[in-house]
């Protein structure tokens, strides 16, 4: 059976920190990523995306402020994001990609920025 299982999220100031990690289990992923999902929106939007090798790619909104890191022993993505802002408010979801097949989602964590 494969989870994605998501911490980290909570509440913070503008311009703080949140740090989120995403346990992966039941499979191993070529491509990890994290979306978000604001409120009253229906879509959710890329954050970042990395490959097994490292390779990071990023929303423009994030460019500069997060960073996505994977630990392939641990089966674990994590997102570290600084200078947080009001409009970062979303619920965060970890996904795995196989790249072929269905994606894998976890449940997803809130994350609150109050300015």
């Amino acid at each position: 059976q494969v989870q994605l299982v998501e911490s980290g999220g909570g509440l913070v100031q503008a311009g703080g920190s949140l740090r989120l990690a995403c346990a992966a289990s039941g499979k191993s992923f070529p491509v990890m990523g994290w979306f978000r999902q604001a409120p009253g929106k229906q879509q959710r939007e890329l954050v970042a995306v990395i490959g097994r090798g490292g390779s990071a790619n990023y929303a423009d909104s994030v460019k500069g402020r997060f960073t996505i890191s994977r630990d392939n022993a641990k089966n674990t993505v994590y997102l570290q994001m600084n200078s947080l802002k009001p409009e970062d408010t979303a619920v965060y979801y970890c996904n795995g990609n196989l790249l072929v097949g269905p994606l894998y989602w976890g449940q997803g964590t809130q994350v609150t920025v109050s300015s």
